[in-house]
């Protein structure tokens, strides 16, 4: 199976496929922070980063921002004091997509 990290969001139409539960179930294991949250009917990858400071998750936001831009998929920024979380899933589709899993893996990367 290919990295995630090293792929880059493909663009989405309204008619792809969403992930199977199989396939949900195969990626995860790559995003075991990640939780799979429903939001009206609609799947979608979710994860609370926590930070000391609100400049901390506030400089985090920015880089999860940049990175939405960099791969042309946008995601929810909650941001708190703290806390800054992120959502993600392709609103073409109204639930889950290989590039959802893909920023993820890429959200998580920005910490390091």
């Amino acid at each position: 199976m290919t990295d995630l990290s090293e792929l880059k969001c493909e663009a989405c139409h309204a008619d792809a496929s969403k992930v199977t539960e199989s396939e949900t179930e195969n990626l995860m294991v790559n995003i075991p922070e990640w939780t799979v949250v429903n939001v009206e009917g609609i799947d979608q990858l979710q994860r609370s980063f926590e930070f000391r400071t609100f400049k901390q998750a506030w400089a985090f936001s920015n880089k999860v921002a940049e990175l939405a831009e960099d791969e042309g998929h946008h995601p929810s920024i909650l941001l708190e004091w703290g806390r800054c979380t992120v959502t993600w899933w392709t609103h073409k589709i109204n639930g889950l997509h290989q590039n959802d899993f893909i920023c993820a893996v890429k959200t998580d990367q920005l910490l390091d």
